[in-house]
């Protein structure tokens, strides 16, 4: 709306002052009485070219819809520094562009000297705009960060490794903080002598690489040096980076989701995502489950669904390794994982209830 209102503003203004020019001829306020010939015997078309050379800005900006606050600000610090740098080389060089009987050598070396020296400002500054921080009042020229607070990510997300698919999906919209001791800790994983560990670091590692080179996620790495020597946990380092930084942790790590939400940091438990996003089971419904394995009751047996929701079944461990139609009785929610209870489908016991 605001925007709108401007246009419409900048239009009306436009079209006074080409009336102005074309119309009255009065320009005194600029120190000319009657306009230019060519102005002067077109009048009508004239009107109509200067205000489409008015226009153009708007049709410009209409266009350019998604505009970066870094490259006009380095458009703009560049075209200044450059007028600057220009104008003292072009002093330091005047006893040798000087020529009193050649005045277009000095006209053409001076253009050109401005014109190089503002090209180079530019280019420099839009191409290492993300390498350093240019403060000045009211205007931060740095690099371009997402909305939202920044993730701080765990271990436990590397190694586990859906923390990639997720990003894939878009649904994180933040930049992402890896602290120097997480990366330290997934490394001495993936040097472990457990092969197990060792895998699983090494997953970790890969999954960081992948983040890395995703050009959708704006992930960097965080220096500790002060908390490595603080003697703190992994854990406890991290909640203080969370203070620091302002953001949320991600992680797949149950005590650690309780303990940060307990010093009022904000965590984002994959676990969590993974379990809302998963299909959800009323009592009554009718599922297909293969019998995997004995429960911890007696008479029970379990199975899992293609998302690895475990299912328990009354009086199931009778029959196992066989598909059963069951009907669902209950459903337990948890950080852990979700878990579904049902029993073997009758016909007409079910039927009636």
């Amino acid at each position: 709306m605001y925007l709108l209102v401007l246009r419409v503003a900048y239009f009306l203004v436009c079209v006074s002052f080409v009336l102005t020019i074309v119309a009255t001829g009065e320009l005194t306020w600029i120190g000319t009485v009657d306009p230019p010939e060519p102005i002067k015997s077109n009048r009508f078309v004239s009107f109509f070219v200067l205000l489409a050379i008015t226009q153009a800005v708007i049709y410009v900006d209409w266009i350019l819809k998604k505009k970066r606050i870094q490259i006009i600000s380095a458009v703009f610090f560049g075209l200044f520094s450059g007028y600057l740098l220009s104008n003292f080389v072009i002093k330091a060089l005047e006893p040798i562009l000087k020529d009193p009987d050649n005045v277009i050598y000095e006209s053409i070396a001076t253009s050109l000297i401005t014109l190089v020296v503002t090209y180079f400002c530019i280019s420099l500054l839009i191409q290492t705009q993300d390498d350093f921080r240019f403060i000045i009042p009211y205007v931060e020229f740095s690099r371009e960060l997402k909305s939202g607070r920044p993730l701080i990510v765990d271990s436990s997300a590397l190694i586990d490794g859906r923390i990639a698919d997720v990003v894939d999906t878009n649904l994180f919209d933040a930049q992402m903080v890896v602290p120097q001791f997480i990366l330290n800790e997934v490394q001495d994983i993936a040097d472990s002598n457990d092969k197990m560990r060792r895998t699983r670091g090494r997953r970790g590692l890969e999954v960081l690489n992948k983040l890395q080179n995703n050009p959708q996620v704006d992930i960097r790495m965080h220096e500790t040096t002060e908390l490595d020597k603080s003697g703190l946990s992994v854990d406890q380092r991290l909640i203080e980076v969370a203070k620091e930084l302002g953001g949320k942790i991600v992680t797949n790590d149950y005590n650690l989701n309780k303990v940060a939400s307990v010093q009022n940091i904000k965590a984002i438990n994959l676990n969590d995502v993974s379990n809302s996003l998963k299909p959800r089971y009323l009592p009554g419904e009718h599922l297909k489950v293969k019998i995997m394995k004995e429960g911890e009751s007696t008479g029970q047996g379990v199975g899992f669904l293609d998302d690895g929701t475990m299912v328990v079944c009354e009086n199931g461990a009778q029959l196992m390794g066989e598909v059963l139609d069951v009907v669902v009785t209950s459903v337990l929610q948890s950080s852990a994982g979700r878990m579904i209870f049902v029993r073997q489908y009758q016909n007409e016991s079910d039927q009636k209830t």
